[in-house]
C-alpha cells in the first residue's frame, strides 16, 4: 500500500528563520522554477512564505520520486481549468501527464501531501488548526449557534444543528473526560462563561455531579467544528471543486467525531500525533458515498490533518513526517 499511495508532512515552523524569505532560503528558491519563486516572494509575511515554499518543495520531491524526471525539467499546471483546475504535473507540451495525482494542503506552519501514480485515484488533504483564528471574538458576541450561522453556505441545517447542539465529549481541566451521555442537556449551551452540571459515572454504577466552566464545552464545539470543515475541504479537493461548489450543501458528513489531541512541541522534543478517525459517514444529495474513503488525525494540540480517497485498494497508511535536509534538500542535489 505505501507504494501505491504518498502521504507526507513537512513543518516549515522551525525553517529559515528570519524576516525575509529571499535571505533566509536563498539557495533553496534556487531549486524553484521561476514562476515558483515569485508565487514565494510575493508573500508578505515570512510564515506564510514558509509554507508556499515547502509545498513547492514537497511537490517537486513527489513528482521526482514518483517519475525520475530530473528537479530542474519538472513543470506544473492545472487540470481542466487553467485558473481553477487541479494542480498537476505536466508534460514540455504543457499537457498533464496522466495517471499522476496528487494534493497539497498548508496551514499553521504545515504541509501536508498525498500523491499516487495508480490510474483512477483520487486525493484530497486538508488541514486545519483549531485556534489560529479570532474566533471567541465572534463567538462572545453572538453565541457559537450565531458563530456557526455564519457558514450556512457551506453546511447543512443538519449539519449545522449537530455541530450547534452536539458534542462528543468535554475534557476537563483535571484530564478527566464527560461523555456526551454525562453531559445531558448542557450540550444544548452555547455561550462561554457559563457554570455547568453534568453527571459523571462512576464504577459502581451511580452517579456524582461534576460543575465546569461551559468555556471546555465551547473549545470542544470548536475542535468538532474544525472537523467537520477539515472533512467537507478535503472531500472537496479530490473533487477538484473549490467551496463555491453548487452541491457544498447536499455534501454531509454524519457521526463526526473530533480525535483526541496529542501533545504540543517542546524545546526538547518534536509534536506528537494524536488520535486518527476513520469511522465518518459521507453523504452526497442523501445518499450515502461509498467509495470514498476518509480518516481524519490530530497533530499536537490544536491542528488536524484529513484526507479524502477514491478508487485506493487497502488502508491509508500513516502520514510520514519528511526531514528538509534528508528528504527533499539531499535527493533534490542528488536528482
Amino acid at each position: 500500500m505505501d507504494q501505491e499511495l504518498t502521504y507526507w508532512l513537512l513543518d516549515t515552523r522551525s525553517l529559515w528563520p528570519g524576516s525575509r524569505i529571499e535571505q533566509a532560503a536563498a539557495d533553496v528558491l534556487n531549486l524553484l522554477s521561476p514562476e515558483e519563486q515569485e508565487g514565494v516572494r510575493r508573500k508578505h509575511f515570512i510564515q506564510d512564505a514558509r509554507l508556499s515554499l515547502g509545498s513547492a518543495l514537497l511537490k517537486r520531491a513527489f513528482i521526482a520520486k514518483v517519475t525520475g524526471a530530473p528537479w530542474h525539467k519538472i513543470r506544473f499546471g492545472r487540470a481542466g481549468d487553467p485558473v481553477h483546475g487541479k494542480p498537476c504535473y505536466v508534460a514540455e507540451d504543457g499537457k498533464p501527464v496522466p495517471n499522476i495525482t496528487f494534493n497539497v494542503s498548508h496551514q499553521a506552519g504545515l504541509v501536508a501531501l498525498v500523491g499516487s501514480t495508480v490510474p483512477g485515484v483520487e486525493l484530497g488533504v486538508d488541514i486545519v488548526c483549531v485556534n489560529e483564528r479570532n474566533d471567541f471574538r465572534v463567538i462572545d458576541k453572538d453565541g457559537f449557534d450565531g458563530w456557526v450561522d455564519i457558514y450556512d453556505e457551506i453546511f447543512s441545517a443538519e449539519e449545522s444543528w449537530d455541530m450547534k447542539y452536539n458534542v462528543d465529549s468535554v475534557q476537563l481541566l483535571d484530564g478527566s473526560i464527560l461523555t456526551s451521555s454525562e453531559l445531558g442537556r448542557s450540550d444544548r449551551c452555547c455561550r462561554r462563561d457559563q457554570t455547568l452540571t453534568a453527571h459523571r459515572t462512576l464504577e459502581n454504577g451511580r452517579t456524582e455531579p461534576v460543575t465546569f466552566s461551559s468555556d471546555l464545552l465551547i473549545d470542544a464545539k470548536l475542535r468538532r467544528f474544525y472537523t467537520f470543515w477539515c472533512y467537507k475541504e478535503a472531500y472537496i479537493k479530490l473533487t477538484g471543486e473549490a467551496l463555491m461548489a453548487s452541491w457544498l450543501k447536499q455534501l454531509e458528513f454524519k457521526h463526526v467525531r473530533a480525535p483526541m489531541p496529542g501533545t504540543v512541541a517542546r524545546c526538547s522534543t518534536h509534536g506528537s500525533w494524536g488520535e486518527k478517525v476513520d469511522d465518518v459517514e459521507v453523504w452526497l444529495h442523501g445518499k450515502r458515498v461509498q467509495d470514498v474513503r476518509m480518516e481524519i488525525q490530530a497533530f499536537e494540540e490544536d491542528r488536524m490533518v484529513s484526507i479524502a480517497v477514491k478508487n485506493v485498494v487497502g488502508s491509508i497508511p500513516s502520514i510520514r513526517r519528511v526531514d528538509l535536509h534528508e528528504d527533499i534538500l539531499a535527493f533534490a542535489s542528488a536528482n
